[in-house]
């Protein structure tokens, strides 16, 4: 994708403005339990601040409060995650989110779950099969197109963790229908050499090297380039898309979710490996390694997303791709 300009200035008083990110929603009854306002339901049309249905909202809360929490048996690991692996479905230069009904006006992306072009929506994906392997996730997940030479690199592995970086992860709620989001930013082109922040390394042997620019490791044999993408852990509690399609999420304040962003959701981290040991040569279809960016459309399926979020990171359990401990 390619970040858009600051939001502009919504036409509505009820809309925030370009001084301030979306305004406080109410504060939830309970902080686990969010309660949906009573607006009316969100339009289909991107592009600008997208309020959430409310009434899906309402029916994802309820069935997620109907779940039974689980106890969690001695010996499991006490941190609140979840995750899901995916194979990648599908390259091409479309972004749903950035640049939605324009076939082939993004840079290349790498596409993980179903198969997503530019006109793809999450009722879409919800119809479509996945490639990823936790049970109910038709979500898309995408990331820029890496390169060696001009040539794709093929993708070794691509995890994404569900979690909570919160104090208390039994705040946590699943995602609103619908929502989607973009974390990073394809137009920054800065050098990241060794110990720069927003780093490619390597996973499973040392780095012995830098590429001749210094922006890219060289892995010694045995390990493969990895980078991780991580979104935030609060929402706004009002809108599943904003004009830049971030500013509706928000970063937690002193481990909690509050201000702007009352809303606590799973925090999102992509696990992004490649078939490659890095060094010369590599660049991403966005740009330089600095302009690595992950973009995140949710087609959950309620029931399936309310029990994962309830028994594991609720109970800051660690699970697998189901809500239990045996996967």
């Amino acid at each position: 994708m390619s970040t858009p300009s600051t939001p502009a200035k919504p036409s509505t008083s009820a809309k925030p403005s370009t001084s301030a990110k979306p305004s406080t929603p109410a504060k939830p009854s309970a902080p686990s339990s969010p309660t949906p306002s009573r607006s009316a339901a969100a339009s289909t049309v991107r592009g600008g601040w997208v309020p959430v249905n409310q009434a899906a909202w309402k029916q994802a809360l309820d069935v997620y409060r109907k779940v039974a929490p689980k106890k969690v048996p001695a010996g499991i690991v006490r941190v609140p995650e979840f995750h899901t692996d995916c194979s990648v479905s599908s390259q091409a230069a479309d972004d749903p989110i950035v640049l939605p009904g324009l076939p082939g006006a993004s840079h290349m992306h790498t596409f993980f779950g179903p198969k997503v072009n530019a006109t793809t929506t999450p009722a879409k994906l919800l119809a479509s099969p996945t490639t990823c392997n936790a049970p109910g996730d038709h979500s898309a997940y995408w990331v820029p197109q890496l390169l060696r030479d001009g040539k794709p690199v093929p993708m070794k592995n691509f995890r994404v963790y569900y979690g909570s970086r919160l104090k208390d992860p039994s705040t946590v709620v699943p995602f609103p229908p619908g929502l989607v989001m973009v974390t990073g930013d394809a137009k920054r082109q800065v050098a990241t050499p060794k110990g720069a922040s927003g780093q490619f390394w390597c996973a499973g042997s040392a780095e012995t090297g830098r590429s001749a620019d210094g922006n890219w490791p060289v892995c010694a044999k045995g390990g493969n380039l990895i980078r991780q993408v991580t979104f935030e852990d609060c929402w706004d509690g009002k809108h599943i898309d904003s004009p830049d399609h971030k500013s509706h999420m928000g970063p937690a304040t002193n481990g909690k979710c509050s201000g702007k962003y009352p809303v606590a959701v799973p925090n999102i981290s992509l696990m992004v490996g490649y078939n490659s040991l890095g060094g010369n040569g590599l660049k991403l279809s966005s740009g330089m390694a600095s302009s690595m960016h992950g973009d995140f459309m949710n087609a959950w399926k309620p029931e399936k997303l309310g029990a994962l979020v309830k028994i594991c990171i609720n109970a800051d359990a660690k699970c697998g791709t189901t809500p239990g401990w045996n996967s």
